[in-house]
């Protein structure tokens, strides 16, 4: 069985299809003082995508739906870092993700 914590500075893409039987999921961890690019913690397709996004909904990690980067990503061992070829589209998912993060800390802010 599939286990782990997910932790600060972790986002978890996926295929954009929940109910496809091709589904990928990858998460990945990125600290700025340890890891000089994220890296894959966790990848998997079909029931262990499932898995893997359960884990990180429990956990508020946040998903990102995107088909290519996910199937891309899949093909990574865990503990691999990301390659260079793919920092400016996994720079954009993270920026995407802060965006939503603040607006969404701004909403809450505004609705006390």
């Amino acid at each position: 069985m599939y286990s782990r914590v997910y932790q600060k500075g972790e986002v978890v893409l996926m295929s954009k299809y929940k109910l496809s039987p091709n589904k990928a999921a990858v998460a990945l961890k990125y600290n700025p003082d340890k890891d000089y690019s994220p890296v894959v913690v966790a990848s998997g397709h079909g029931p262990v995508a499932d898995k893997i996004i359960e884990v990180a909904d429990q956990n508020g990690v946040p998903v990102f739906r995107d088909d290519s980067t996910a199937a891309v990503l899949t093909m990574l061992n865990v503990g691999q870092n990301i390659p260079d070829s793919l920092y400016e589209v996994i720079a954009g998912i993270y920026v995407e993700i802060l965006k939503a993060s603040n607006d969404i800390a701004k909403a809450n802010k505004d609705n006390i």
